[in-house]
Formats: C-alpha cells, structure tokens, sequence
C-alpha cells in the first residue's frame, strides 16, 4: 500500500456529464407545523436561520477489519482521504469541512495537503460517534453536521448540498441521507446496504440483505431497488443524544448504526439521486475504481 504523499493538484470538477438529483417529498406540510409549533416554525422559515449553519465532517479511522489504512490509500495518485476532502469543499451548502480522526498518520496526511483536523478518541464506535465528539470540539455552533464517508472519493457536492436541503425543508426529521438505484449485481453483496422508503421520502428500512425480498428469492428486474449511499447529516441537538441511545437488535444485527435511529421512532429523510456508486470497501475495489476514472479521463 502506498502511504500517504499529498498531491498538491487539485482535484477535478466533476464527471464530464452533470449529474441530476432529485429530492423526494421536500414540500412540509402540516407535520411540520405540529412538529415545531406553526409560529416558530413560519418564522424560522421566513427568516432563513432555520438549521442553517452547517458543518462537513469526514470521521477516518487507520484500522479496518477489511482495509486496514483505507484513509490513505493512493487512487490514481492521491490520498483518497484528499480526494473525498476535496469533492467535499465544493459543496455551497457546506461552511466549514474537517477531517476527524484518531490517527496521527491520517492527521499528518490531511495536513499535508491543507484538511483542517480534529483529533478525536479511539473509543469512538463508529463514524456517527466521531462527528459528535467532533463537533463539540468545534464548540456546538452548527445546526446540521454532515457525516461524509471518506470511503466515496466521487462523492458529488450535488449530493451533499441536496441532503442538507432535506433536511432544512423537514423539521420532523432528524437525519438526512442519499439512495441511488441498486444495480443488479450487487443485490446480494452484503457490503451494498439497501433501503426502502415510504411515500413521503422518510426511511422506512435498511438492510445489507436485499429489501424488498420477495418469494421467489430472485431479483425483480422490474422493481426500483435502491442502493445507500454512506453519505448523512443529522440535527445537531440529536447528534448529541445520539452516542446516549442504547445499541438497538436491528443495528446490532445488521451492523448498521441509521437503524440506531429507526428503531428508536426518529424519522430520517431520504433523497434519490442518479450517482455511480464508487465506495471503496476493499482492496479490490481500488482497481475498480481507479479503471472508472480512466474511463472517464477523470483525475
């Protein structure tokens, strides 16, 4: 593995083609009303400061039973830690963007090429837990905390700036993140989470087996699966009680901490996007996704 050498380039725009999102059920009706009170509700619409301070945090970690040192693995050249800090500073909903980390190579690594780093414990438990501590060190000012997987080196500004806006146009929920369409050959990959939604946009479930399942154990060429993308942002105030919830049997089974969330009755929105997902799991998909860039003649 090559260990950090921060590349001094910036990174590109984008893919050559611009990619549309569209966000489900962003019109808030009247559970937005009972959810804040109508009058306190209208005035922080109308006076524009509802939740709108905002704060990108990437949490990064060296161990991995997977991928060990995963944060500072070269793509094409680059730290993928840089590569994901620099996708995440092009998003016009976000004020700040730092990297949180336990490690005194990631920390020297993001340094390097210009990241402002918080370090953080080694107890954290997971990503969630890391923005948390995070964000107090930055002293509570934000009202969304956007958690950015470091492992999504394309993540697209698009997508952060559209689950911040999710989450500002739904006072009732407390969390935010991304689905995009599930391709076939991953329907069975426990490392592609799957998600289901209800009418309105707000999670209903999600899963590392595929959802919905149906009896013919096969895959429905014609059903909309939908693929999580890691991307999320929470409300501030319950990313603070968030580490105080007791673990849940579905997270625990699962091993997924936004069932945390369901399973205690928060509701969480959710926005479909049209994205390549290029998350990197492990070694192998390095290669992956280093050809999907030369494809593309991305840099």
């Amino acid at each position: 593995m090559v260990i950090c050498t921060p590349s001094s380039s910036s990174s590109s725009s984008g893919s050559t083609s611009t990619k549309s999102w569209v966000i489900h059920g962003l019109a808030v009706g009247a559970a937005a009303a009972v959810a804040l009170g109508a009058h306190a509700y209208l005035y922080y619409r109308r006076s524009g400061r509802f939740r709108s301070r905002v704060v990108g945090i990437i949490p990064a970690r060296f161990a991995s039973s997977r991928f060990q040192g995963k944060p500072l693995v070269h793509i094409l050249g680059k730290p993928m830690i840089q590569r994901t800090w620099e996708r995440a500073k092009m998003a016009s909903s976000l004020d700040h963007v730092v990297v949180a980390t336990d490690d005194d190579k990631i920390a020297e690594c993001c340094r390097g090429f210009g990241a402002d780093v918080i370090m953080t414990s080694e107890s954290c438990r997971n990503g969630t837990e890391r923005c948390n501590e995070a964000h107090q060190k930055l002293g509570n000012k934000y009202d969304i905390i956007v958690n950015i997987q470091g492992d999504e080196p394309l993540i697209e500004p698009e997508i952060i700036d559209g689950i911040v806006k999710a989450l500002q146009a739904a006072p009732d929920a407390v969390f935010s993140t991304a689905v995009t369409s599930l391709k076939s050959e991953d329907a069975f990959d426990p490392n592609r989470v799957k998600c289901v939604v209800d009418n309105r946009g707000y999670a209903i479930y999600f899963s590392r087996g595929l959802i919905p399942f149906n009896k013919s154990g096969k895959v429905n060429p014609q059903f909309p699966y939908l693929l999580h993308l890691g991307i999320q942002s929470f409300d501030s105030k319950f990313l603070k009680i968030y580490p105080e919830l007791p673990p849940t049997p579905l997270q625990l089974e699962e091993d997924l901490e936004q069932l945390k969330v369901l399973e205690n009755g928060y509701k969480m929105k959710v926005i479909k996007v049209d994205h390549e997902a290029h998350g990197v799991d492990t070694p192998e998909d390095v290669e992956k996704i280093e050809h999907y860039m030369h494809e593309r003649n991305l840099s």
